[in-house]
C-alpha cells in the first residue's frame, strides 16, 4: 500500500480544519478524524 503525499498547501489547509474543530469542542481524536488524518500524523 502506497502512502499519500500532501502538497504543503493542503497539509495547511488540513490544519486549520482541525484547529476549528478543536475551537468548536471535539478532541483531537474526533478532528483528526473528520481531517482524515492519525493522532500521530496531527502531532508530528
Amino acid at each position: 500500500m502506497s502512502r499519500k503525499r500532501h502538497s504543503p498547501e493542503q497539509i495547511i489547509n488540513k490544519l486549520r480544519q482541525a484547529e476549528v474543530e478543536l475551537a468548536r469542542g471535539a478532541t483531537v481524536p474526533q478532528a483528526c478524524k473528520k481531517i482524515g488524518v492519525t493522532d500521530q500524523t496531527y502531532y508530528q
